[in-house]
């Protein structure tokens, strides 16, 4: 694998960043795939696919910001097939918890026939930290929809490490890697916890799916806003309520708690304040 550059698609976001990190610190050659890459990849553009994918031993395929984007499951099937006849060894899919159209992608990259890991995430604990919620955060408030829901977020450095692990070691081809946080946490819970890291009050405040719509509009525009609360339409309704072994399966240790990833990341100056 090491004589085989390594292709991250979305290799500035949240996972694909730290994967990219964490491989080049680990001496493996990393291709990035995005628009501006010195070998560009674009979803938008299938030309870009083939070169992209030329001479790569494995590559990570995430697609911001879901497979729920009209269109997504369709270039991630043809992608995968574009791989096939690349030569590419090994595919790994970030996938959505709860999520019909995540289920089409991963079922779209089993039948390309390459030898794939399914990693199938829970909502990400650095969307509070990194994302539309940070914001929020800042201003001592926690508004979500799903009031009561208890959801086991999972910390990005967990399906960081367990990417890298399919990626490069043996043993996690055709696995499906579930993976969440250690508990199941309220948005409550979640916001008690915020305000013990940060030092001041946080307050969850429950929301319904169409002020959560005009907020995540406001920072991230109405088309993420579309997307991303379809996701919460669907998947906020306890279904995910539940535990999995995934980062145990992958790794050999226990997922990260929330608590560590809300120190941490205050520590790091998450929610510092811009001077």
């Amino acid at each position: 694998m090491s004589d085989h550059p390594i292709l991250i698609i979305g290799a500035t976001g949240k996972t694909g960043s730290r994967i990219r990190a964490r491989l080049i610190a680990q001496g493996h050659a990393v291709r990035d795939g995005s628009r501006r890459a010195p070998i560009p990849f674009d979803w938008e553009e299938e030309a870009t696919w083939a070169p992209a994918l030329d001479g790569v031993g494995a590559a990570y395929i995430s697609y911001f910001p879901d497979l729920a984007i009209p269109g997504a499951v369709g270039r991630v099937a043809r992608l995968s097939e574009a791989a096939r006849v690349a030569g590419v060894g090994r595919l790994v899919l970030l996938s959505g918890r709860g999520e019909h159209h995540a289920r089409l992608g991963e079922e779209a990259v089993r039948a390309s026939g390459v030898p794939a890991t399914l990693v199938r995430a829970a909502w990400f604990a650095q969307n509070f930290s990194e994302g539309y919620l940070r914001d929020p955060i800042l201003a001592g408030v926690l508004p979500m929809p799903g009031d009561g829901v208890r959801e086991p977020i999972i910390d990005a450095d967990d399906i960081a490490d367990v990417a890298v692990a399919a990626l490069t070691g043996a043993g996690h081809a055709g696995k499906l890697y579930e993976v969440t946080g250690p508990r199941l946490l309220s948005f409550e819970e979640m916001a008690a916890i915020l305000s013990e890291a940060t030092g001041r009050t946080v307050r969850y405040q429950p929301i319904s799916l169409e002020m959560f719509h005009d907020s995540v509009a406001r920072s991230a525009g109405p088309a993420i806003a579309d997307i991303l609360t379809a996701i919460a339409r669907e998947t906020l309704d306890g279904r995910n309520a539940h535990l999995e072994d995934g980062v145990e399966a992958a790794l050999g240790r226990a997922p990260r708690d929330f608590a560590d990833f809300a120190r941490r990341a205050a520590e790091a100056g998450a929610w510092a304040r811009a001077a």
